[in-house]
């Protein structure tokens, strides 16, 4: 009897090992998750971060926690959760930060592209091109011959080295081979001050912050950088509509998590933001802030973190961009 109880309990012992994976991975998730939101309280990341995090909370029916961790245009937060345990109880919400940040700093405490795994895109926001009034340009292809008539003489500004305020102008002076010079200032905001105030002449800016001055005429909008024209933009062309194809320039956002974490939990919460992205109440709340969601498999935004880095190396070399 001794005997057969000890094949008894080796035998129930191996089941329970066998199925406890099993059971792990249907409970999941089973206590809170913590989202890394790595730019500052109040920017699009953070308003993005909060909105999907509510979400997934009452789809998921576990608390989902955003913790801003700014720092080193971003890197700080994505190097938290690259050394987070892969559990699928930290992830994190990146910009184009996870594409760029290899290609401007010749340091980085982590490897973006090994150390975190994609879960899902979730929103972009679309950027327009506008002018000061003073600039005799009433589209793109009018800006590019008045820039090849006066070499070194028009200006642009920026929200700081890196950022895509600096990028997509440069992406177009190495696309139509332009001399315009860079005016970086702290943050978006401040550079649209002072393309207001006539310090700039150009400013390529998210086009949620510029509707304001676009309508009230103390900028002049000559193309929005995206696949088709902005319901809040509606007499703006696209660069598409006026003949160039490769300006298209988004700041978009996405999850991930530390690279190891399993693939099941990875599907799990491709769905579940897939879910939260297409609900009709996200979508107002998204609109409302200017952000187009977004949807897709862990490896479509993984195709976008690559073909995002490729893309910009070259105009990166080229302008000789480094952050640090």
């Amino acid at each position: 009897m001794h005997r057969l109880s000890r094949i008894v309990f080796v035998v129930v012992a191996l089941s329970a090992c066998l199925w406890a994976p099993a059971v792990l991975a249907q409970a999941y998730p089973s206590k809170t998750i913590r989202m890394i939101l790595p730019f500052p309280p109040g920017g699009p990341t953070d308003i993005v971060g909060r909105l999907v995090a509510q979400k997934l909370s009452e789809q998921i029916g576990q608390s989902v926690v955003a913790d801003s961790r700014p720092g080193a245009s971003g890197n700080l937060g994505l190097e938290l959760a690259s050394k987070a345990p892969p559990d699928g109880y930290t992830i994190a919400l990146s910009s184009p930060v996870i594409s760029l940040s290899p290609l401007l700093y010749s340091r980085l405490n982590y490897d973006p592209h090994k150390d975190l795994a994609p879960i899902a895109l979730v929103g972009e926001v679309r950027n327009v091109l506008v002018v000061h009034p003073s600039v005799p340009a009433k589209s793109l292809k009018d800006l590019i011959a008045l820039a090849r008539k006066n070499p070194g003489k028009l200006n642009y500004g920026s929200g700081g080295i890196g950022t895509t305020t600096h990028l997509a102008p440069e992406l177009l002076k190495s696309l139509e081979k332009l001399d315009i010079v860079h005016v970086p200032y702290k943050g978006s905001g401040l550079a649209l001050i002072g393309l207001v105030g006539g310090q700039i002449d150009l400013l390529v800016v998210a086009a949620p912050a510029a509707v304001n001055q676009i309508q009230a005429g103390r900028v002049r909008a000559l193309a929005v950088l995206s696949p088709e024209r902005l319901t809040s933009l509606p007499d703006v062309p696209t660069t598409k509509e006026q003949g160039f194809e490769n300006f298209e320039i988004s700041v978009w956002y996405g999850m991930l998590a530390p690279a190891a974490t399993p693939r099941d939990i990875i599907n799990r919460l491709n769905a579940e933001i897939n879910k939260a992205m297409t609900a009709p109440d996200m979508q107002g709340k998204l609109a409302t802030s200017g952000v187009h969601p977004l949807t897709g498999s862990p490896e479509k935004f993984g195709n976008l973190i690559k073909s995002e880095a490729a893309r910009f190396a070259k105009v990166i070399k080229e302008a000789g961009i480094k952050a640090d």
